[in-house]
């Protein structure tokens, strides 16, 4: 009991001494304030970013295209919180012809109607503008090419000079396998080295080519805009995917515009030439048979031409996205002094899927 009654008033005058203590020390705080350096500056909560405009066309930095909804939002004060709505939109590359097959320039936002599993679209954003591209440049190395590569390396580099100065490009050079030898840049020399690493030799593997170039665009281009630039000179005879597995991966959302080109012989040329032909049309690209090797490099400038000149019409899907499943959609265009106009789009777009599972079909 005397223990714990000393123990207790032991206590009690330690308790005291050290309130005095503190006393003490506050009363000088309060005649000599500590200097800057005596501790670290408080940092002040940081600001909300200031809204900005939506950059112009040719300083397009950062992705709005169908894989994600866009960044329109409209504000509004409750209860002292600002809620941000944020807004779906899918967004199409479409270039139109007329009955002559030549591109037609100068049309209007009411001169198009949207379609999408047969519905109307309201069209909720339009323009005719050149904007920078993200693209890869998809070559095929295996033995076939070997005679073939220095002129198509020509028309790729060529290609790349009748582009948007701006636009960010990739090279893959493929054979059973495929490289990435060049990561995005604008480097002419970077690409004509990475289009140099001819190591001309074995099979075809050019879904899975695509499809892993696909994917690179997805997970790291900064643009907006995304396309594919395919050369090959056989068919696929390589490749884990097949050709069904290739176009929907293609087409989900997000999925690129591709422009293939065959250097096609004889040997098993109708079933090459009805893959490239599915691929580019599914996406909205074309797919070009040149009859001579020289004939590549008007090509690529006249595929240069076409991405430069192409509408980008954006809408909301009456049927949310997030309902997910497979949207076909079609464009009319209709204008006065004109025929029959086509105008040529991606075929359709899988709804709420980044990556679809390659078992699927």
């Amino acid at each position: 009991m005397r223990r714990r009654d000393t123990t207790r008033l032991r206590s009690s005058q330690l308790l005291a001494a050290i309130l005095l203590f503190s006393l003490f020390v506050l009363r000088a705080g309060a005649q000599n304030p500590p200097t800057g350096d005596a501790f670290p500056p408080q940092v002040a909560p940081p600001k909300a970013a200031p809204r900005q405009d939506p950059p112009k066309a040719d300083s397009i930095q950062q992705d709005t295209s169908d894989s994600k909804p866009s960044q329109e939002e409209s504000e509004q004060e409750e209860g002292g919180f600002r809620i941000h709505k944020r807004v779906e939109e899918v967004v199409l590359h479409a270039t139109v012809v007329d009955d002559k097959q030549r591109m037609v320039m100068n049309l209007d936002k009411s001169a198009f109607n949207v379609f999408e599993d047969g519905k109307q679209q309201n069209i909720v954003s339009f323009r005719r503008e050149d904007i920078p591209v993200a693209m890869g440049i998809v070559i095929d190395n295996s033995g076939s090419m070997r005679e073939k590569r220095d002129k198509v390396n020509k028309a790729a580099i060529n290609l790349v000079k009748s582009s948007n100065p701006q636009d960010e490009v990739f090279i893959v050079n493929f054979n059973d396998e495929y490289y990435l030898d060049q990561d995005f840049t604008n480097d002419l020399s970077k690409m004509r080295e990475a289009l140099e690493k001819v190591d001309t030799r074995g099979g075809t593997a050019l879904y899975d080519a695509v499809v892993a170039s696909s994917d690179h665009l997805k997970k790291n281009a900064r643009l907006e805009k995304r396309v594919l630039f395919v050369v090959t000179d056989g068919e696929d005879n390589e490749s884990q995917e097949s050709l069904e597995q290739a176009i929907r991966r293609l087409q989900e959302e997000n999925g690129p515009t591709v422009y293939t080109i065959g250097l096609l012989g004889d040997e098993k040329a109708r079933r090459a030439r009805k893959a490239l032909q599915f691929i580019s049309e599914k996406t909205g690209g074309i797919a070009f048979f040149p009859k001579t090797l020289d004939q590549v490099d008007e090509i690529s400038r006249q595929i240069a031409h076409d991405i430069r000149s192409q509408y980008t019409i954006g809408y909301k899907p009456t049927n949310p996205k997030s309902t997910g499943g497979y949207r076909a959609i079609k464009v009319e265009a209709k204008a006065k002094g004109y025929g029959k106009l086509t105008v040529r789009t991606k075929s359709g777009y899988y709804a709420g899927q980044e990556r679809a599972s390659t078992s699927d079909k």
